[in-house]
């Protein structure tokens, strides 16, 4: 990865676009899925709880800012660390419960789906499962990892594009060629100039021969 060359803002416009929409429902709506009946305990609109916060408003954050510094950015290692923090929002949303339970012992509810009385989650609740969480987890892991690719890759239109722009992509002109260096003519003397004309052949008549 050539990090010293600019890339083109639209080279992450799309998965940037992406990442940030994704990140925006991952955090949001938990807290107004309620008006569609559609998502987990406590069935209370923008309700605040731990478990909200740190299962659907961090990772939901880090999806976010990753996408807006994937679509700004004209840096290579800027791009791919956007892309690298939507994508670790994206593995909390999948393991981040069982992270918080058994690694680091904290017993924080994620609730349960709207509409559950225990036993088999029916389909609708196993939907808001994945839109929730694991299925809208791994859908930012993907495009997370995409933004990395495409942010690393180096292509002929990034080579163009670095004539027109310095890497902080302000304008970029070619130095003058006449003001920056010596012409060849002034530089060097004609070749004939320091010795005079081309010697001319012997003839069978020259005394010298």
């Amino acid at each position: 990865m050539n990090s010293q060359v600019a890339i083109r803002r639209t080279r992450g416009a799309v998965t940037g676009a992406i990442l940030v929409l994704l990140g925006l429902w991952g955090g949001l709506a938990p807290f107004v899925g309620h008006y569609l009946h559609f998502g987990f305990t406590p069935d209370t609109a923008f309700g605040y709880t731990t478990g909200r916060l740190y299962y659907s408003v961090i990772p939901g954050a880090a999806a976010l800012v990753g996408g807006v510094l994937v679509i700004i950015t004209r840096s290579r290692a800027i791009g791919v660390i956007g892309g690298l923090l939507a994508a670790l929002g994206g593995l909390w949303f999948v393991i981040g419960s069982g992270v918080m339970l058994y690694v680091i012992k904290r017993n924080v509810s994620i609730g349960v789906p709207l509409g559950y009385s225990g036993g088999t989650y029916t389909t609708k609740e196993y939907l808001e499962v994945l839109a929730l969480y694991t299925a809208l987890g791994a859908v930012i892991i993907f495009f997370g990892a995409l933004a990395c690719g495409r942010m690393s890759m180096f292509s002929a239109g990034d080579a163009e594009a670095a004539e027109e722009y310095n890497f902080d992509g302000s304008s970029y002109a070619e130095p003058s060629a006449t003001g920056s260096f010596p012409t060849v003519a002034g530089q060097f003397p004609p070749r004939s100039a320091p010795f005079g004309d081309a010697p001319r052949p012997l003839s069978p008549d020259d005394p010298a021969h």
